[in-house]
């Protein structure tokens, strides 16, 4: 018979704080969910003394390796997305006849770098002599740190701003909205989701995201929880969501990019994909400092 997933069979809880997080994935556990998902690295630590304290709960985790038997591990080729987004920013930037783009990082540690160095490696596969400016936040929740770092770098020439920050990000793309409105010409890269809808600033529903890095946890989430209903879920395993399964990339449609962009852009993908271009997960700050 055909399986409807019906509003009865998932539930969700939200966490406010760190100390929500083992008391929230115990109380699921004792219920005996068929699946648990976490979505953030955050989890950590509390997933796995519950995975220890519940050895037949199955549980997934995104964006962290937890190295236990009921647990399976969804990871993301940030970096292969965002070098994407950084080929667009500079052809982009280029049609302009802009030299300077920027980065906006929440944390600064590895997972967020990965998608400072990808970012910069496409702006610089384009053109190697254009200036990527970085600057981190502190925080990912800070929409007020995230607009002045806009501010800073927009008035420093950045013509497009990519985010990796969550909602510190909200700020970038709030500026963008203010200066378009104003009649500047200046563009945010959303993060994450496709946030195109996020940035729109008139009624013409015109937007200041140019496009986004899409990470597809929702098709990490569906395959795991597809297996796990099938009988095979996929427990000490670590899943690689990237570009040879669409786990990461731009969005499907993306209204403010021409199609000689979308078309080049899908050139370097192919090229990411034959092996043509590495994409780096340490940005170049960091890889001289061994």
């Amino acid at each position: 018979e055909d399986y409807n997933l019906a509003e009865e069979d998932y539930k969700y809880v939200q966490s406010a704080s760190d100390a929500d997080y083992l008391p929230n994935i115990s109380a699921f556990s004792d219920e005996e969910l068929d699946l648990i998902v976490m979505p953030g690295f955050l989890f950590e630590d509390s997933l796995i003394t519950a995975a220890e304290q519940y050895p037949d709960q199955k549980y997934l985790i995104i964006d962290m390796v937890v190295d236990a038997p009921n647990v399976a591990s969804a990871v993301f080729a940030e970096e292969q997305g965002s070098f994407l987004v950084g080929v667009a920013a500079a052809l982009k930037a280029q049609e302009a006849g802009k030299d300077t783009v920027g980065f906006i990082g929440g944390m600064d540690f590895e997972l967020i770098q990965k998608f400072e160095a990808g970012f910069e490696a496409g702006v610089w596969a384009v053109d190697p002599n254009m200036t990527v400016l970085v600057d981190y936040a502190g925080s990912f929740t800070d929409a007020q740190v995230g607009q002045t770092l806009a501010v800073k770098q927009f008035d420093a020439g950045a013509y497009i701003v990519y985010h990796a920050a969550g909602g510190t990000g909200n700020g970038l793309i709030s500026e963008a909205k203010d200066r378009r409105a104003n009649g500047e010409d200046v563009w945010a890269i959303g993060v994450d989701k496709d946030q195109y809808a996020d940035g729109i600033y008139n009624d013409n529903g015109d937007s200041a995201v140019l496009t986004s890095m899409m990470k597809r946890v929702d098709v990490a989430a569906y395959n795991v929880a597809e297996a796990t209903y099938n009988g095979e879920f996929p427990g000490g395993q670590i899943l690689v969501f990237d570009l040879t399964n669409d786990g990461v990339g731009l969005p499907a449609e993306n209204p403010n990019l021409s199609q000689a962009i979308i078309d080049e852009v899908a050139q370097y993908k192919a090229g990411i994909l034959d092996g043509t271009y590495t994409v780096p997960t340490v940005p170049s700050r960091l890889q001289d400092s061994n």
